[in-house]
């Protein structure tokens, strides 16, 4: 029998040497662990080629503004969140429509997040939220009553089976599904904050992002969902604002918060001073459930504030990716910041946990309506609304690795390609989780999808 062949050594990994060896083999690279890696440039060039065919134009033009767009997790299934109550279902292969759950609620549906490939949820303006199963779609699992305003926002913990959502009533809502009946699930209030816009969780569950209309980022470290949490019980790390280069002065505000749009209200932060100066001096590592409060630097706005509309995260963990709007609705950009590990180097110092690396000014075209955008599934590259259309952006020109190409400041985003096939402004798009296909969603409901054509 042949022997294996072995290990890749120090000095074969390249001119590298033994510290890139060693950084490489912390993330996961190689042939062995991800193959994905050694086709990326067949990837990028599939993306190159991708174009609008009229041939799988989906028309929901009688459903109002498509707000969100969700593959099932196998890319069987395009489900699409309708402004008039309105779920839409599609084979995005054939193009074939599924299904319309006509009256899935009863007023805007805002997201949809599958939990499975046969489970879904979707959440509405009418304050709640719906579980479906794509083998008996007439009727739904059951309805949750829990939030008392528009409920936004959905994610999904496959670990604990537990449901998160959040909405404009300021609250995150835990929903235990292992022990869910068809009168609902039991849920618990985990977390609020003023101006809520929405919420995050990482892949591996670890943290909590929630973005504020006020233009505030809060990150919940070393996340505990089983752990419920009164306003002021959480260890505050700090209130600050991130920068692009190595200054780490802390500071507890972002400048003045202009009037704006209904969104961009003034907020004097999303907690009060009192708690603010109660800032925990951390030792070591962080305590469960720790919360870190800053302002994200975003070019051009540095004087002015800024509402964060829509807030994303790298597949693999690595950095979260912002569309933020001014004040004054006069400038709109996508802004990715990388997620800096490890304790404080004084245990006085304020944490780092976010500094820009990469960002791009927007169209700025229909203001006052947020924007989804969106990572392809390996994380080389972003999908963005862009007018009438989209941008595909990557970190370079090669759609490189995000650490494979981290500057020491802040760059442009590189646009790989626009498309354009509506009529309207664009307000969603997502990369299907399984096939080389792009889907977007604009405010007059037409949805598009995007494949190679050779």
């Amino acid at each position: 029998m042949e022997a294996p062949p072995p290990a890749a050594s120090p000095k074969a990994a390249g001119g590298g040497g033994l510290f890139r060896w060693l950084r490489g083999r912390c993330l996961g690279r190689g042939a062995a662990v991800d193959p994905a890696r050694d086709i990326f440039r067949a990837m990028t060039g599939l993306y190159s080629s991708i174009q609008p065919a009229d041939s799988v134009y989906l028309s929901t033009r009688t459903h109002g503004a498509v707000f969100n767009l969700e593959y099932s997790p196998d890319g069987s299934v395009l489900t699409v969140a309708c402004e008039q109550t309105e779920v839409l279902l599609f084979d995005p292969i054939s193009s074939k429509h599924i299904k319309t759950l006509s009256e899935a609620h009863e007023d805007c549906v805002n997201n949809i997040r599958f939990l499975d490939n046969r489970l879904f949820a979707t959440c509405s303006d009418d304050t709640t939220i719906a579980l479906w199963d794509l083998r008996k779609l007439n009727t739904k699992v059951c309805t949750l009553h829990g939030h008392t305003s528009w409920v936004k926002n959905i994610e999904y913990d496959t670990n604990t089976r537990l449901l998160v959502t959040s909405g404009f009533d300021g609250n995150v809502i835990i929903w235990d599904t292992n022990r869910c009946t068809e009168d609902g699930c039991p849920h618990k209030k985990f977390f609020h904050t003023r101006f809520l816009m929405r919420m995050r969780l990482t892949p591996d569950c670890s943290k909590m992002l929630i973005s504020t209309s006020s233009g505030y980022l809060l990150i919940l470290h070393d996340l505990d969902l089983n752990k419920s949490l009164e306003v002021g019980s959480y260890p505050i790390l700090r209130a600050r604002r991130t920068t692009s280069g190595s200054d780490t002065t802390s500071t507890s505000s972002s400048g003045p918060r202009a009037v704006g749009s209904p969104c961009h209200q003034n907020d004097s932060g999303p907690l009060s001073e009192k708690h603010v100066s109660r800032s925990s001096q951390r030792e070591g590592g962080s305590p469960r459930n720790s919360l870190e409060v800053l302002t994200p630097e975003v070019p051009g706005e540095r004087d002015r504030g800024n509402c964060i509309t829509s807030l994303q995260l790298h597949p693999k963990g690595w950095a979260t990716l912002l569309r933020c709007s001014s004040n004054t609705d006069d400038q709109e950009w996508t802004c990715v910041y990388e997620f800096q590990e490890g304790a404080p180097v004084r245990p006085v110092s304020p944490r780092c946990s976010l500094r820009l690396t990469h960002c791009i000014e927007e169209a700025n075209v229909g203001r006052g309506y947020i924007k989804e955008l969106c990572f392809s599934p390996d994380g080389r590259m972003i999908s963005s609304p862009h007018g009438y259309g989209i941008r595909l952006l990557g970190f370079d020109t090669q759609c490189s690795e995000l650490v494979d190409c981290l500057p020491k400041e802040a760059g442009p985003l590189q646009e790989i390609r626009s498309l354009y096939s509506h009529n309207d402004v664009v307000l969603t798009t997502k990369f299907s989780p399984t096939h080389c296909q792009i889907a977007s969603g604009c405010l007059s409901g037409r949805v598009s999808l995007y494949q190679p054509k050779f």
